[in-house]
Protein backbone atom coordinates (compact mmCIF):
# COMPACT_ATOMS: atom_id res chain seq x y z
CA UNK A 1 0.00 0.00 0.00
CA UNK A 2 2.86 2.67 0.98
CA UNK A 3 4.22 1.77 -2.58
CA UNK A 4 1.30 2.32 -4.36
CA UNK A 5 0.38 5.38 -2.56
CA UNK A 6 3.99 7.05 -3.49
CA UNK A 7 3.54 5.94 -6.83
CA UNK A 8 0.17 7.80 -7.32
CA UNK A 9 1.45 10.97 -5.04
CA UNK A 10 4.35 11.71 -6.79
CA UNK A 11 2.71 11.38 -10.72
CA UNK A 12 -0.11 13.93 -9.29
CA UNK A 13 2.84 15.94 -7.79
CA UNK A 14 4.24 15.79 -11.35
CA UNK A 15 1.39 16.12 -12.73
CA UNK A 16 1.36 19.79 -11.27
CA UNK A 17 4.59 20.41 -11.89
CA UNK A 18 4.27 20.32 -15.60
CA UNK A 19 0.55 22.26 -15.76
CA UNK A 20 3.18 25.77 -14.14
CA UNK A 21 6.20 24.58 -15.63
CA UNK A 22 6.04 23.09 -18.37
CA UNK A 23 6.60 19.46 -20.05
CA UNK A 24 10.74 19.51 -19.19
CA UNK A 25 9.06 18.60 -15.61
CA UNK A 26 7.23 15.49 -17.19
CA UNK A 27 10.17 13.69 -18.27
CA UNK A 28 10.59 12.87 -14.41
CA UNK A 29 9.61 9.48 -12.69
CA UNK A 30 9.79 7.63 -9.59
CA UNK A 31 12.50 5.61 -10.10
CA UNK A 32 12.87 4.34 -6.16
CA UNK A 33 10.94 3.75 -3.22
CA UNK A 34 12.44 2.17 -0.05
CA UNK A 35 10.96 1.16 2.50
CA UNK A 36 12.34 -0.11 5.77
CA UNK A 37 10.84 -1.93 8.41
CA UNK A 38 8.22 -0.57 10.77
CA UNK A 39 10.14 0.14 14.21
CA UNK A 40 8.90 1.32 17.49
CA UNK A 41 9.92 3.72 19.81
CA UNK A 42 9.11 5.46 22.68
CA UNK A 43 5.02 5.79 22.01
CA UNK A 44 5.84 6.33 18.35
CA UNK A 45 5.63 3.66 15.39
CA UNK A 46 7.47 4.75 12.65
CA UNK A 47 9.15 3.52 8.53
CA UNK A 48 11.83 5.46 7.59
CA UNK A 49 11.01 5.54 3.38
CA UNK A 50 13.13 7.09 0.44
CA UNK A 51 11.83 8.28 -2.70
CA UNK A 52 14.12 8.74 -5.32
CA UNK A 53 12.96 10.94 -8.77
CA UNK A 54 15.09 10.56 -12.16
CA UNK A 55 15.05 13.04 -14.76
CA UNK A 56 15.07 11.77 -18.44
CA UNK A 57 18.78 12.01 -18.72
CA UNK A 58 18.76 9.52 -15.69
CA UNK A 59 19.95 11.90 -13.14
CA UNK A 60 19.06 11.92 -10.05
CA UNK A 61 15.78 14.67 -9.53
CA UNK A 62 14.42 15.13 -6.45
CA UNK A 63 14.59 12.86 -3.12
CA UNK A 64 12.64 11.86 -0.20
CA UNK A 65 14.07 11.06 3.20
CA UNK A 66 11.84 11.00 5.44
CA UNK A 67 10.01 9.35 8.54
CA UNK A 68 6.77 8.05 8.28
CA UNK A 69 5.42 8.37 11.73
CA UNK A 70 1.90 6.81 13.94
CA UNK A 71 1.69 8.66 17.63
CA UNK A 72 -0.84 8.47 19.81
CA UNK A 73 -2.95 12.00 20.18
CA UNK A 74 -5.31 11.41 22.87
CA UNK A 75 -6.72 8.05 24.17
CA UNK A 76 -9.02 7.17 20.97
CA UNK A 77 -6.82 9.24 18.48
CA UNK A 78 -3.46 8.74 16.31
CA UNK A 79 -1.52 11.31 14.59
CA UNK A 80 0.09 10.08 11.33
CA UNK A 81 3.39 12.49 10.34
CA UNK A 82 5.56 12.42 8.53
CA UNK A 83 9.12 14.58 8.52
CA UNK A 84 11.75 14.73 6.39
CA UNK A 85 13.89 16.42 3.73
CA UNK A 86 12.10 16.70 0.06
CA UNK A 87 14.78 18.16 -2.30
CA UNK A 88 15.86 18.73 -5.91
CA UNK A 89 19.21 18.23 -6.92
CA UNK A 90 21.40 21.03 -7.82
CA UNK A 91 22.73 18.88 -10.79
CA UNK A 92 19.24 17.73 -12.30
CA UNK A 93 18.19 18.35 -15.75
CA UNK A 94 15.32 20.53 -14.68
CA UNK A 95 17.80 22.70 -12.14
CA UNK A 96 16.09 25.81 -14.02
CA UNK A 97 12.78 25.47 -12.84
CA UNK A 98 11.26 27.69 -9.96
CA UNK A 99 12.10 26.10 -6.69
CA UNK A 100 9.21 27.83 -4.89
CA UNK A 101 6.95 25.93 -7.52
CA UNK A 102 8.66 22.84 -6.90
CA UNK A 103 7.84 23.15 -2.87
CA UNK A 104 4.57 23.54 -3.55
CA UNK A 105 4.19 20.21 -5.87
CA UNK A 106 6.19 18.50 -3.14
CA UNK A 107 4.27 19.29 -0.56
CA UNK A 108 1.02 18.76 -2.52
CA UNK A 109 2.27 15.24 -3.72
CA UNK A 110 3.37 14.70 0.09
CA UNK A 111 -0.30 15.86 1.38
CA UNK A 112 -2.11 13.26 -1.22
CA UNK A 113 0.32 10.62 -0.21
CA UNK A 114 -0.62 10.87 3.61
CA UNK A 115 -4.24 10.89 2.63
CA UNK A 116 -4.07 7.81 1.06
CA UNK A 117 -1.82 6.55 3.69
CA UNK A 118 -3.89 7.83 6.31
CA UNK A 119 -7.53 6.41 4.44
CA UNK A 120 -6.61 3.18 3.87
CA UNK A 121 -5.82 3.25 7.82
CA UNK A 122 -9.13 3.94 8.63
CA UNK A 123 -10.75 1.92 5.98
CA UNK A 124 -8.86 -0.94 5.53
CA UNK A 125 -9.31 -3.10 2.02
CA UNK A 126 -12.58 -3.98 1.38
CA UNK A 127 -14.26 -1.88 4.02
CA UNK A 128 -14.90 1.29 2.00
CA UNK A 129 -14.66 3.12 -1.32
CA UNK A 130 -11.62 4.11 -3.69
CA UNK A 131 -10.05 7.20 -1.96
CA UNK A 132 -11.11 10.41 -4.20
CA UNK A 133 -8.97 13.70 -3.86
Amino acid sequence: MLLWASEVAYGEGITGLVEVAGRAAGLTRLAGVRLEDLTEADDCAYIVLRWEAIAADGKLFTALDADLMLVPAGDQITALTLVGAYRPQPASACAELDQAIMRRCAAAAIRGFLARVACTLVHPAGTAGAYKS
